[in-house]
Parts: C-alpha cells; sequence; structure tokens
C-alpha cells in the first residue's frame, strides 16, 4: 500500500492493517468472510470522539453550563455530523463493501460509523494525538452551532426508525428549589436505546437535555 492510501483524514497510518480494518463495512463479510469488520474500531472511536469533542468544548467555552455543553457535544458527533464530513473527504469510494452493492446515501450510518472507525484505528496507531489529528481535519468543532438543533425531533426520528417503531416516554421525576427559581428533572426512555435524565430551569429544557444526553449515548 502506497503512502497515499495510507493517508486519510490528514492522518498517516503506520499500521496499515487498522486503516483496513476502520474501511470495511459488515457488508464486507458476506463476499469475505474471513475479514474482520470496522465494528469494534467503530465502538473505540465513538468514546474517543465523544472524549475529544468534550475536552474541545471544556476548553473553549470556560462559561457554558453541563447542558449547554452536552447539546453541542451531541450536535458535534452526531451521524449527521459525520456523514458531512465523511461527503467532504470523498470517504464512500474508499469503504470496503460487498460487491455490487448499491451507492450508499449521503445520510447513511455506514459512512458515519466509518468516521468513528476510522478515529479508532487511529488512536491505536498513534494514540490521543492521532485521533486528535483527525478530528481536527473532518472540522467537527464547527458543528458545535446548535442552531436548528433539535434534541427532541431528532430522538423522535432515530425512535421511529427503528423496528418496530418507538417513541421517546419523558416522565418529571423531581422538582426542586423555589417556587420563583424551580429546578425540573426529566428522564427520557426509548425501548431498545435506553434512559437518560437531566435538570433545568424548566420543563421544556430539562426534557430537550434529556434527549440529547440519550442521543450522544447510542
Amino acid at each position: 500500500m502506497s503512502d497515499t492510501e495510507n493517508e486519510i483524514f490528514g492522518y498517516a497510518f503506520r499500521n496499515a492493517a487498522l486503516l483496513d480494518e476502520a474501511l470495511t463495512t459488515p457488508s464486507f463479510k458476506m463476499s469475505s468472510p474471513d475479514a474482520a469488520d470496522n465494528q469494534r474500531l467503530e465502538f473505540l472511536g465513538d468514546a474517543v470522539l465523544g472524549f475529544i469533542a468534550a475536552e474541545r468544548l471544556y476548553g473553549s467555552l470556560p462559561d457554558a453550563p453541563e447542558g449547554v455543553l452536552t447539546v453541542k457535544r451531541t450536535h458535534m458527533v452526531s451521524s449527521a455530523a459525520l456523514c458531512e464530513a465523511a461527503a467532504r473527504h470523498e470517504l464512500a469510494p474508499r469503504l470496503r463493501r460487498n460487491k455490487g452493492a448499491a451507492p450508499l446515501p449521503g445520510n447513511s450510518k455506514t459512512l458515519a460509523d466509518a468516521v468513528e472507525a476510522v478515529i479508532g484505528a487511529a488512536f491505536l496507531d498513534g494514540g490521543l494525538d492521532a485521533a486528535r489529528t483527525i478530528f481536527d481535519a473532518l472540522d467537527l468543532a464547527s458543528m458545535a452551532d446548535t442552531a436548528g438543533f433539535n434534541p427532541k425531533g431528532d430522538l423522535q426520528i432515530r425512535a421511529q426508525a427503528m423496528t418496530p417503531p418507538r417513541h421517546p416516554a419523558y416522565r418529571l421525576v423531581k422538582t426542586e428549589g423555589s417556587d420563583h427559581e424551580p429546578v425540573f428533572t426529566v428522564e427520557v426512555t426509548v425501548e431498545g436505546l435506553g434512559t437518560a435524565s437531566a435538570s433545568a430551569r424548566s420543563h421544556k429544557e430539562a426534557e430537550a437535555l434529556a434527549a440529547a444526553k440519550l442521543l450522544s449515548m447510542v
């Protein structure tokens, strides 16, 4: 493999096998059953990506409360953000897929998973500095802008896309504080995805933060 083939998202891999694995989608196993797909690396990369996003937000927004940081991180590492980055860097042609597979739509989870897998592979290849290099090349920090971001709506879409379709269930857990400054704690549950809770000054904001937290967990 040439040096150019070893490079992706601004990072040159020393271990080419790691990059190959990161670019191998589960569908590739249909034609090559012995191939290692990228799902384990995607699992690792998801955690590394979440850490780097949290690290950058914590440093760049020293006065932001936890709720704001959570929503921004969720937006930054969302499937939509990863797919957009994948499109900018023309990732799709480099993926190893089953022979004759149809072209991937721009919002395919396969693309988002592959980005996370590459980040996981880079972490194994060169540590956090390598993963940070890819994070910067993908310009994911720019995705922290939450204009138009709707955690409850996005969670609803994610739940309805499941088989069978699900619906988020919100529950007010408790109300604390004074009558003038109440703090609401809300829990949201989606069967098959999990449960998350969050607290805020308004019931609506608490629901949004809880939805953002759950999205960040899946």
